[in-house]
């Protein structure tokens, strides 16, 4: 497993480069990205930052300043903005209560106890928690998406059905704890989703098809690109 786990990755690699994750002038950056990224796409997200940024509101004492209004239209092109205007204001809740609102002293803690404890604030998932830890923490925790999802049960290495945790205990387990590896590895798997593996498959030039034809596995349907 772990062999294949790392061809996969390689031939990734090889096609698509360095991916240069997660883009963020500063650890907060990347957290609020990561909040406001969900069930949106990443140029609505880069819109809102660059709104945060202009308003010197990109690190929690001024963000924690700002009235809700303030804020909501702020992150207005992030879509659901009231949502995400709470989860914001939650997660700065969390981090006052917590570690005395110091970025510095959050990532000083056990990662797991920062899991749990982030898992517990409204508005964030195993997801969004993870991005937290690896791309602002350099913490090693795999990021599981749907692309992530996707592309492993096609390739039969998971279910469908599979839950988040199974899956990312599939690279943790097989995988060395790097979360310079993770981070790329995370990166490369939404690039080939994005470009091939979407819902409707465009498996003709996929870098991963070797690996269908390698463990014997038919091209999911809709596969062959007309």
């Amino acid at each position: 497993m772990r062999r294949r786990l790392l061809s996969i990755y390689s031939r990734l690699y090889g096609r698509f480069g360095p991916q240069g994750w997660w883009p963020g002038k500063s650890r907060y950056e990347v957290i609020v990205g990561a909040i406001l990224t969900q069930n949106t796409n990443w140029g609505n997200v880069e819109k809102a930052i660059r709104r945060l940024r202009r308003a010197r509101a990109l690190n929690p004492p001024a963000m924690v300043a700002l009235s809700r209004r303030r804020l909501e239209n702020l992150i207005r092109p992030a879509g659901t903005f009231t949502v995400k205007t709470r989860r914001l204001q939650h997660f700065l809740a969390f981090l006052r209560t917590r570690y005395g609102g110091s970025l510095r002293r959050m990532f000083q803690d056990d990662p797991a106890q920062i899991r749990k404890a982030l898992l517990d604030v409204s508005g964030i998932g195993p997801e969004t928690a993870d991005s937290i830890l690896l791309y602002a923490g350099n913490m090693p925790l795999f990021v599981v998406d749907t692309y992530t999802k996707r592309i492993f049960a096609r390739h039969r290495l998971i279910s469908h059905q599979a839950p988040y945790h199974e899956v990312q205990g599939l690279f943790m387990k097989h995988l060395p704890r790097d979360a310079t590896l993770y981070n790329e590895y995370h990166a490369l798997l939404v690039a080939v989703g994005k470009a091939y593996c979407r819902s409707i498959p465009r498996c003709d030039n996929c870098p991963l098809r070797w690996d269908l034809k390698r463990h014997g596995i038919p091209l999911p349907k809709g596969g062959v690109e007309s």
